[in-house]
């Protein structure tokens, strides 16, 4: 297929190719694969800047994405790539074979690192924001070698899901502290104040007057983002929220678990040992259904499975894309629609994906963390229903994501939120608002004005 890319793609592969150190906040549905491709394409056979290329990128995306992305376009042609995911022994072959372009996944770079020469003169990592944690084992592997590359591409939608605090170690990996700072110690006194804290131990920091706009003047100069609905014509994207309600006894047990961080029923206990576990706790309470401490499921009420069913009945045969958090959860959906004959299947296998965007799968059940990176699902269908919401803003919009995207044929996209009223499901919405604001204040202070240059 031939590649003739839009003004904005146009410019973000110029600016790859002007900088060698280069985050690129590209909103989902963009085609930041292809702008990223094109840009080592020149870089590899046009200027010759570069000769070795290792991306580090999810598992699936790594696989499948990238792979179909140089196979799919004409100009890509003369790219050679290495898929290295798989067994020990299939890892060091394919890092062996003659290739251009190198693909692996996250999880195993510290691997990477450790057993292997590295002789990668560019870095583009896919999903910037998995990098967000300076003291995990991947950040502190690749900034062993990150000063042996010579480029350093970051590509995410998601820059600060959980904050402005995670730049830090996202923008290290690229310019090697630069601009934030070298330590985390010296970018949160330089730009944050603790917000809660006991005696010299601080839990939790919040930016200082004037920080954001700080933090957003020192990335710029690396920096550009963009928006799907700046650049795209977009479906119309409608948010909604179906409300149900315990009664009074399943409210009270709820509420004793808020109050006395226990619980005891039919001879099952759930407990939680910190504000943590509780959160958990009450997540799955709120959806219908806890784990117990001995490892059972204790059941609470069917209020959202209800009201999945009310909503299933409204589509009229339309496909819905269900997405669940626990186990349990997907459990009980999976016998309540078996109890009603309605087909269902998760999308945990590249044989139910492609069933679903063939329109073959009326409910399809998705798991955020699992499948939120990384997957076209427009095609099988444009409504989406949180029977249970994450904390994490990057996983929530990498889950929307799925559906609202470039190739969508519908004219509208539907968010349902079932939420439980009178318990934590309320403030976990307004979080993700919150850290959305956040997040959208970052991408509108780098945006590339494309009409403009």
């Amino acid at each position: 297929m031939k590649f003739i890319p839009h003004d904005y793609q146009q410019y973000a592969i110029k600016f790859i190719e002007s900088h060698e150190t280069a985050a690129v906040l590209l909103d989902m549905g963009l085609g930041k694969t292809v702008i990223t491709l094109t840009a080592l394409n020149d870089l590899l056979f046009d200027s010759f800047e570069i000769s070795r290329v290792l991306v580090i990128a999810p598992l699936r995306v790594a696989r499948f994405t990238w792979p179909q992305e140089i196979a799919k376009w004409e100009h890509l042609k003369n790219i050679r790539y290495s898929v290295a995911i798989g067994t020990e022994k299939e890892r060091l072959a394919a890092l062996n074979e003659p290739a251009s372009v190198y693909l692996i996944n996250r999880e195993n770079v510290a691997w990477l690192v450790e057993k292997n020469d590295f002789t990668y003169d560019t870095i583009v990592i896919d999903e910037l924001s998995s990098f967000k944690s300076w003291s995990s084992k991947r950040f502190k592997a690749l900034m062993k070698i990150r000063p042996l590359a010579k480029r350093a591409i970051g590509l995410t939608g998601t820059p600060s899901g959980n904050g402005l605090m995670d730049l830090f170690a996202e923008f290290k990996v690229l310019d090697m502290g630069q601009r934030l700072r070298r330590y985390i110690t010296r970018y949160r006194e330089a730009y944050f104040m603790p917000e809660k804290k006991n005696g010299q131990v601080v839990f939790s920091y919040v930016p200082q007057p004037g920080a954001e706009e700080q933090i957003y003047e020192k990335i710029s100069d690396i920096t550009i983002s963009m928006k799907a609905t700046d650049h795209l014509p977009m479906p119309e994207l409608i948010e909604s929220e179906y409300t149900v309600k315990m009664d009074k006894a399943e409210q009270e047990i709820y509420s004793e678990m808020c109050d006395q961080l226990t619980i005891q029923m039919k001879d099952e206990e759930v407990t939680a040992a910190n504000a943590g576990v509780l959160s958990g706790k009450l997540c799955q309470m709120a959806n219908g259904a806890v784990y117990t401490d001995g490892g059972g499921v204790l059941h609470i009420h069917d209020r959202k499975l209800d009201a999945l069913e009310d909503i299933i009945e409204s589509m009229n045969g339309k496909p819905l894309l269900v997405a669940y958090w626990f186990k349990h959860d997907a459990e009980r959906i999976e016998q309540r629609l078996k109890s009603l004959k309605v087909p269902c299947m998760k999308l945990d296998t590249d044989a139910a994906i492609s069933r679903w965007n063939k329109g073959e799968i009326p409910v399809a059940l998705i798991h955020p963390a699992s499948s939120g990176h990384g997957l076209n699902l427009q095609s099988g269908g444009s409504t989406l229903v949180w029977f249970g919401i994450t904390w994490s803003l990057e996983l929530y919009q990498q889950t929307v994501a799925r559906l609202y995207r470039q190739g969508q044929t519908s004219e509208t996209v539907v968010v349902q939120h079932i939420i439980t009223q009178g318990t934590i499901d309320r403030r976990i919405l307004n979080a993700l608002k919150q850290k959305d604001k956040i997040q959208a204040a970052l991408i509108e202070a780098v945006k590339a004005e494309v009409g403009q240059q």
